[in-house]
């Protein structure tokens, strides 16, 4: 029996074989004119309305076409050739030109009317302007998008001259340009610039016209007449006005099946090309058919006999018995040699048999890896983090497990490129999670086994943390020797970076923008000492982990060094571990943690923004090596103008970076009590932004007052200029301050 593909089949190519047999039927569509004369009429153009519908035989009215006499035209412009496959038809357009009339003393012109008022265009690449004359100038005028665009050129010679040679149109008697894409609605004008002079006697008329390239020769006869009155012009057409995304999105576009939409050279509309392996009419109904590239020869098979159609392409073939695949490429069809199926039979024994060991080997290995990874998530608490997500619902929902394989393939396997910095708790990489999220994977350098359950606790409490200007923990992966942490990815670099970084013109904060960074990064501290659920020490405070967003917002990050602090306690005896020149003196000397150390730490950073100068320089005099004492002793001397940045202070900024300054003094007092709480500082960096954006709430109130409520302090005044500002004397106990020597220590 025979199956129903193969009758599917052999009716499918009888339908391609009717087709093709009669390829003017798919041109036109049916019950329309296909031709006019010896002139083939292709869809979308058309003559008239279908005697079977009644419809017009064309796509829109630009491709309306008329029959008389066995001649196409389009208005009144002759058509003698139309080609759909490159978008073009040849129109033969009527030659300007002016002439002197001896017999009555003036020149007449003709020709000088529009051609085409539509959407047709002017093919530059395959047609020439040419003026032709010995007084003579030309133009090719065209008209779109309310505007005149020109083209030309100009000719001037003697008979008598040697230079005007048959064959050659280039400048003397004969001129030619290039055409520039885009002409339409177009017009030609021919000009003599002296009204003919009469002395030349032999060239009464200048000639300008559009050809066809190479269906124009100049010859020296041209000069006293020129033997055509119309020359065949190459148009560009297109379909729609649209592109082909739009057509598709508007459900306009009238590419057939087997086709492809294509923009259009033109600028203006699209058009359809029949895809590889198809030919025909892709705006008809009918669309592209296959083509029998075997019957046709568009095959590199060895012959004819050697290729099989198939739908849409070929294929090359041997004969059963023979090697090689039928091209032309390979060469002739050879009969097989046994002996290689032997030796391949052999060798395919071989390779399957290295290829199951391999296998074996892989999978032995895939599977120590396995064991491995779930030895290393128990050995970093794995099980107890599983343990204390199930029993907080609330905690699984902000608290991911990523495995390693995630984060390998976020960071391109930890690529050094990606690295985002380095600190003395490890290395930080820029990752691109599946899920289009950026993130901040950290990778430590070394973990105490001893404190994984303190690990675990810090993890569950921080991914809980929910603050505007905290970086967030998303979540850890526990399956590689140390643990590796995912933060949210802040992208625009530190605020160590854009107080430091001369080389970077975002270093110019203006002193609104700090005193806010500063209010945000407090704020952050704050709720990390007093609104967490378990109060936490960050333990290093410094600029290098304040990072900055795109708004420059403050994040404070990088808790690498934090520790938990139990609710009855207040202190914490720690290995000492911070970055100089921010570390608290007292935490040095006793070993005890308190939420304070903080408090010291933000002081610095509070200097910072003030100077702009580095918590610990060396390139500094032995003096003033450590920016708090520095800045201290400055203070203290009444001398606070000449630490601040340059260009810093002004009259509308003066009070508050003098009760900022006081601020930090109080914070970088050596006596860990009678600092402020961060919960103080923030409140009064706050009330400063609140002044700022608010200056009425300071109105009808006294200076005095202002800085009772701000600092509880009595005040001096510094000089500024013709202008003077008041400053609160908050850090009474710098008397009895011990400067610590940094000579030693980086």
């Amino acid at each position: 029996m025979v199956s129903t593909t193969t009758v599917i089949m052999i009716a499918l190519v009888f339908l391609i074989g009717i087709a093709a047999s009669n390829d003017s039927q798919t041109q036109a569509l049916k019950g329309c004119r296909s031709s006019c004369g010896d002139i083939q009429i292709p869809y979308p153009f058309g003559v008239g309305n279908s005697v079977n519908t009644g419809k017009n035989c064309s796509l829109s009215r630009k491709f309306n076409l008329v029959c008389k006499n066995s001649n196409l035209y389009r208005g009144s412009i002759p058509i003698i050739a139309i080609n759909i496959t490159k978008g073009q038809v040849d129109m033969v357009i009527p030659i300007s030109k002016t002439c002197y009339v001896k017999n009555y003393g003036h020149t007449i012109t003709v020709g000088n009317e529009p051609w085409l008022r539509s959407t047709y265009t002017i093919s530059s690449a395959d047609n020439k302007f040419i003026s032709v004359g010995c007084d003579t100038y030309g133009y090719l005028n065209s008209f779109f998008d309310g505007a005149t665009y020109s083209t030309g050129c100009l000719t001037r010679c003697y008979r008598e001259s040697t230079m005007i040679t048959d064959g050659k149109c280039s400048g003397i008697g004969c001129c030619q340009v290039d055409i520039p894409a885009g002409m339409r609605n177009n017009t030609v004008q021919a000009f003599s610039f002296e009204n003919f002079n009469r002395s030349l006697g032999f060239n009464n008329c200048s000639y300008a016209f559009v050809a066809k390239n190479g269906n124009y020769t100049f010859s020296r006869d041209h000069l006293e007449n020129l033997p055509y009155e119309r020359m065949a012009v190459v148009f560009d057409w297109s379909v729609g006005n649209e592109t082909c995304e739009d057509s598709f999105k508007s459900k306009t576009n009238v590419c057939k099946g087997n086709s492809n939409c294509e923009k259009s050279e033109t600028g203006n509309g699209y058009l359809c090309k029949c895809k590889e392996g198809y030919e025909g009419n892709p705006y008809h109904p009918i669309g592209c058919i296959d083509m029998d590239e075997c019957k046709i020869g568009k095959h590199d098979c060895i012959s004819e006999g050697n290729c099989i159609n198939t739908i849409g392409s070929y294929k090359c073939f041997c004969p059963k018995g023979q090697t090689g695949n039928g091209t032309k490429e390979q060469g002739p069809c050879r009969h097989q040699n046994l002996l290689p199926k032997v030796v391949i039979g052999t060798s395919a024994g071989s390779i399957a048999l290295v290829v199951a060991t391999s296998l074996f080997i892989l999978t032995h290995h895939k599977r120590k890896h396995i064991q491995l990874k779930e030895k290393f998530f128990k050995q970093n608490g794995g099980l107890m983090l599983l343990q204390q997500l199930s029993s907080r619902e609330e905690s699984s929902s902000v608290t991911q497990i990523f495995t390693s394989q995630e984060l390998r393939k976020a960071t391109n396997n930890y690529d050094e490129n990606l690295i985002l910095g380095r600190g003395g708790y490890g290395t930080v990489f820029k990752g691109y999670l599946d899920d289009n999220r950026v993130v901040a994977v950290k990778k430590s350098r070394i973990v105490d086994q001893s404190q994984t359950e303190q690990f675990i606790n810090e993890v569950i409490v921080l991914s809980q943390i929910n603050h505007r200007n905290i970086v967030k923990l998303l979540g850890c992966c526990l399956e590689e020797e140390v643990p590796l942490l995912v933060y949210e990815f802040v992208n625009n670099g530190t605020l160590f970076d854009f107080i430091h970084n001369q080389n970077n013109a975002k270093n110019l904060l203006t002193w609104k923008t700090r005193l806010r960074i500063a209010a945000e990064a407090a704020s952050a501290l704050s709720y990390l000492h007093s609104a967490a659920s378990i109060p936490i020490i960050h333990r290093d405070v410094k600029s290098a982990n304040i990072l900055l967003d795109d708004t420059l917002t403050a994040k404070v990050s990088d808790f690498g060094a934090s520790r938990l602090v139990p609710l009855d306690q207040e202190a914490l005896a720690t290995m000492v571990q911070g970055t100089i020149g921010y570390l608290d003196p007292e935490y040095m000397q006793t070993s005890q943690l308190t939420e304070k150390s903080d408090v010291y730490s933000f002081g610095v950073v509070l200097v910072e923004l003030l100077t702009s100068e580095k918590p610990l320089s060396f390139d500094r005099t032995e003096e003033k090596r450590s920016l708090a004492l520095y800045f201290l002793s400055y203070l203290k001397e009444d001398r606070l103008l000449e630490i601040l940045q340059v260009d810093l202070l002004s009259e509308e900024n003066m009070q508050e970076i003098e009760e900022v300054a006081i601020l930090a003094a109080k914070c970088l007092r050596l006596n860990g009590d009678e600092r402020p709480s961060m919960k103080e500082v923030a409140m009064e960096l706050e009330g400063l932004r609140l002044m700022q954006r608010h200056p009425w709430i300071n109105e009808n109130k006294n200076l005095e007052e202002t800085h009772y409520l701000l600092s509880k302090s009595s005040s001096k005044t510094y000089e500024l200029g013709d202008s003077s500002c008041h400053r609160n004397d908050g850090y009474d106990t710098f008397s009895d301050q011990v400067l610590i020597s940094f000579d030693d220590g980086r």
